[in-house]
């Protein structure tokens, strides 16, 4: 499972994604996604420091993907965190799992943390986007909060959510959402 912070970031980062590409201040982000405020800012920090999202501070400022959201794995977000859960541990927790020391849980925990790290390989800052535009719409969330201000704009941005790329802008240099070059969400 992974931890409260890789979680957080990766709601935090899908709500950034599906911002259109405009900066989003960390504490519109943590009442959307219900995350403390100065936690999320922690988090934040420790993602900027890593090159995965660019933050700007004064009027106009906020939190902006460094990257393509579709290039921000889950895995890239458990590195930049420290994740326990992508260490090379032992299914039961005494040492650093390995084939010379195996342990009666070795066989069963080395595949199944392949498969894991696979998935979290895979699964993108995009793909969270997707399922959190999905998860405002059903939840009445959406339109009118947040980074939504019409429901069209909220219903092209679900729509295009899944598919979506990030581009840095000539003259900002911080990442926009874009659908087939244009975003979703002016």
């Amino acid at each position: 499972m992974l931890s409260q912070a890789v979680g957080y970031a990766a709601i935090a980062l899908g709500y950034v994604a599906s911002g259109g590409g405009k900066p989003i201040l960390v504490k519109q982000i943590a009442e959307v996604s219900d995350i403390p405020g100065s936690y999320l800012a922690k988090i934040v920090n420790s993602l900027a420091r890593k090159g995965i999202v660019s933050t700007q501070r004064g009027i106009g400022g906020g939190v902006c993907l460094a990257k393509p959201a579709t290039d921000v794995t889950l895995y890239d977000l458990c590195v930049a965190l420290d994740d326990p859960s992508i260490q090379t541990r032992c299914m039961l927790g005494t040492a650093e799992c390995s084939d010379a020391r195996a342990c009666p849980a070795h066989q069963f925990w080395t595949g199944l943390r392949v498969k894991y790290i696979e998935y979290l390989r895979k699964m993108t800052v995009a793909d969270v986007a997707a399922f959190e535009l999905k998860r405002r719409a059903r939840t009445g969330a959406g339109p009118g909060t947040g980074a939504f201000s019409d429901p069209a704009a909220f219903t092209a941005a679900i729509a295009a959510a899944a598919t979506s790329q990030t581009r840095p802008p000539a003259a900002s240099g911080q990442a926009e959402l874009t659908v087939g070059g244009q975003s979703p969400i002016n």
